[in-house]
């Protein structure tokens, strides 16, 4: 492997378990071999001229889209940051409906699943609209953002935002380290590696996408938290990419282009402690170019949708409490009357009128399930949002086979 970046240093350290658990082995096991990351602040990434095309037509292809499409359509962007924090979630291994992730998203009852998803959707939310604001990448942001991920979680809720104080690793038994993919640094090291993570992530010196892909791999190398570093790594790729402007007001759903190659990412990310920064580099490339692509299509069918409601309705006066509730389910497809009542401005039974109305027009239809809590959903939408990710998934796994 030609290396292109400094390799992690391995160090053994003394392990001690707190309490002996799990097998003999586990309880026997007396020092663990850390991996430390090189500091990068100040570090300059060389890439070849091939790589060095790649990130900057992706990077164009993204402003274009954002240009084109994120002023005039808003409800676009609702729903790919939704599509991109399902299926960062997928990529743990969160999986849920997307009726039951509407259900987490309005507060009205949903399994562990789904309310986890609906909280990653509130932490990328955090993230970029901080990196927006700030035009910044900021401690606070993150721990934040890692706060809204765990604070519904109730055996993670009292670690929600703090960063790590013991030993955790990747893989391996759950009892100690013995065996892991990944040993991260010291917990004492932790604060200092985050510091300078940040001034590296504050750079205007690099082409955006490989920054935000280096800024990725130091995060999920340095994991600062016990749980959740993939899903909070992965906003920070937005997040990055919306303090150098390489969007504006759209957040394409990357992920979905990873989790097609779910195994091939987490290699990435190995080789990038060894020493092999372009790979993750060109991954994150190819991600941002297909769903940058796909997510032009969504946005040609979204004005189709909204178009198609109009003439199933048989028209609609603007202003009108139907008319601006066809509007809000373009970016809200999941809805119940107390949502529509405060993003509209009407009586909630005046809402639910509207949502009976528009049940009958077949521009709705109740979810299973939710007798109790009456959730609506907008099908056509929907079925847009899953086609995004499968179309995603598709042509990833397309470009890799070819």
């Amino acid at each position: 492997m030609q290396r292109d970046w400094e390799p992690h240093r391995a160090e053994v350290r003394p392990w001690r378990q707190r309490t002996p658990r799990g097998p003999r082995a586990d309880r026997l096991l007396h020092e663990v071999t850390v991996s430390l990351p090189p500091y990068v602040a100040e570090r300059e990434l060389p890439m070849d001229r091939q790589l060095s095309a790649m990130t900057a037509a992706c990077a164009g292809d993204l402003s274009h889209l954002d240009l084109v499409h994120g002023r005039t359509l808003s409800a676009l962007n609702h729903l790919l940051l939704r599509t991109e924090a399902v299926d960062s979630s997928k990529i743990e291994n969160v999986d849920a409906s997307l009726a039951d992730y509407g259900r987490a998203l309005l507060g009205v009852g949903a399994n562990a699943s789904a309310v986890s998803m609906a909280s990653a959707t509130a932490a990328l939310t955090r993230m970029i609209a901080d990196a927006d604001r700030t035009r910044a990448i900021r401690r606070e942001a993150i721990l934040r953002a890692h706060h809204d991920l765990f604070r519904r979680t109730p055996s993670e809720a009292h670690r929600a935002g703090t960063l790590r104080t013991t030993q955790n690793w990747v893989g391996g038994s759950d009892w100690s380290p013995l065996g892991a993919l990944h040993v991260p640094p010291p917990p004492e090291t932790v604060s200092a590696y985050l510091d300078d993570l940040l001034a590296f992530a504050d750079r205007d010196d690099l082409p955006p996408v490989a920054q935000a892909a280096i800024v990725h791999a130091q995060f999920e190398s340095i994991h600062p938290f016990i749980d959740g570093n993939g899903r909070i790594g992965r906003t920070l790729i937005h997040a990055v990419l919306r303090r150098r402007r390489a969007t504006r007001h759209l957040t394409v759903p990357i992920a979905s282009a990873l989790v097609a190659h779910r195994e091939r990412y987490f290699a990435a990310l190995g080789d990038y402690r060894a020493g092999q920064a372009a790979t993750i580099v060109a991954m994150l490339a190819s991600a941002v170019r297909i769903a940058t692509a796909e997510s032009w299509v969504t946005a040609t069918r979204l004005r189709e949708v909204r178009t198609g409601w109009g003439e199933a309705v048989g028209g609609s006066r603007p202003g009108t409490a139907p008319h601006r509730t066809l509007d809000l389910l373009v970016e809200e497809p999941i809805v119940n009357p107390a949502l529509v009542a405060g993003r509209i401005g009407v009586a909630e039974d005046e809402a639910a009128a509207v949502l009976d109305a528009l049940t009958r027009a077949g521009v709705l239809r109740r979810a299973p399930r939710s007798r109790r809590a009456p959730v609506w959903l907008a099908g056509a939408v929907l079925d847009e949002v899953a086609g995004l990710s499968d179309r995603i998934q598709a042509s990833s796994r397309r470009m890799r086979s070819a």
